[in-house]
This record gives structure tokens, C-alpha cells and sequence, in this order.
């Protein structure tokens, strides 16, 4: 349910730019860089095509696509693979190097794109080594990192709704609650003892 809500708001922030208008959205605050080509690409193609690395998450956690439908589960991982390593990282790198909050929201971002990159390659080369724990483990953290689009935006509603922040310093909060949280979570879910089945009384007879 979370994850279909998550992915019907980023679709409908998404739609908004299909117009290719420069004067709504997230590039009201971007003017200044609407002139630099390199940027202005990155933006579009970050933005049209993370979303198909969000989708990934309704089949490649599911355990009944995977026991049932494995070339299902592998297409669509290569989906996830080639779109995070081939397109949204280098499109990610340029817009982190021209992130707003400073050294600090440009340091956030830079290092959100990195670990992106890097888990999912782990994930990758763990795969192909037949390794699945690792793969699945490498596969947890790359898509909590994933999620950090959406909890980017959600942090800000959060943060906003307990006490003002002036937009500079709120930018610098955000761009580390958006993806630290989401990796702290993801590395319990990873580490966590599954819970010990409590031992059933024997009523045969």
C-alpha cells in the first residue's frame, strides 16, 4: 500500500514536466541553471526515467513472482540495473553537483549517488556469482536508496508540519533525511534475527 502510494505521488510530480515547461515545479528554484544544457538533460531524463526503478519494487520483492515467475524477476532486474548504473546515476552525479543547500545538500546528494550505484552493482555482480543473500541483501539497500525520491518530498511535509525551517537550511536537512533513515532502516530489516517459532504442544496420541 505504502509503496503504491508512493509511486501514484511520484507519477503525478512526474506528469507535470511531460509539457517540457521551465517555470513549474522543482525548476521554479532551478532558473539560474536552466541555461547549462548538461543540467537541463540530466533533469529530464532523471526525472522520466526513475520512476521504472521505482515500479521495480512491486515485483522484484515479491517471493510469488520469484518462485513462480523468475524471468519475470530477472528482466525487470535488468530493468532496475541498467536504469540505476547506465542512466540515472550519471544524470543524478550532475544534478548533485549542482544541488542547492551548498556544500552540504551538494555533499548528500553526491554521496545518494554513489551508494546508489554502488549497491546496485554489488547486487549485480553478487547475482552472477550465484551469491543470492548477498544479492538480495546488496538489492535491499540500492532500492531504499530508490525510495529516497519520495521521502525527500516527504521529510519536507514532515519537518514543516513541527517547526519553520528558512528554505536554505531545510534543503541541507533534507537532502540527509531523504536517503540516511531509509539506509539505517534497511540495514535492520537486513540484520534482524527472524523471530524463533515458539515450540507447539503434541496432542497426538
Amino acid at each position: 500500500m505504502l509503496l503504491s502510494v508512493a509511486t501514484f505521488l511520484m507519477l503525478r510530480g512526474i506528469i507535470r514536466y511531460a509539457p517540457m515547461r521551465d517555470d513549474i515545479g522543482f525548476l521554479n528554484f532551478k532558473q539560474a541553471y536552466l541555461h547549462i544544457l548538461p543540467w537541463k538533460i540530466a533533469f529530464y531524463t532523471h526525472v522520466f526515467s526513475v520512476i521504472f526503478a521505482l515500479l521495480a519494487g512491486f515485483t522484484q520483492f515479491s517471493d510469488h513472482i520469484l518462485k513462480k515467475h523468475r524471468n519475470i524477476h530477472r528482466v525487470i532486474g535488468k530493468i532496475y540495473a541498467y536504469d540505476v548504473l547506465f542512466i540515472n546515476f550519471p544524470a543524478a552525479m550532475i544534478m548533485a553537483v549542482y544541488a542547492n543547500g551548498l556544500l552540504p545538500g551538494k555533499t548528500a546528494f553526491v554521496v545518494l549517488d554513489c551508494l546508489w550505484f554502488w549497491f546496485t552493482y554489488k547486487a549485480v555482480a553478487e547475482i552472477k556469482k550465484g551469491n543470492i543473500v548477498k544479492h538480495k541483501q546488496f538489492m535491499i539497500r540500492s532500492y531504499a536508496l530508490t525510495l529516497s525520491a519520495v521521502m525527500l518530498r516527504t521529510w519536507k511535509i514532515i519537518i514543516l508540519s513541527f517547526v519553520y525551517v528558512d528554505p536554505l537550511h531545510l534543503y541541507m536537512i533534507d537532502a540527509w533525511m531523504g536517503f540516511v533513515p531509509n539506509l539505517l532502516f534497511a540495514e535492520w530489516l537486513i540484520r534482524r534475527k527472524p523471530k524463533k517459532k515458539p515450540a507447539g504442544l503434541s496432542f497426538k496420541t
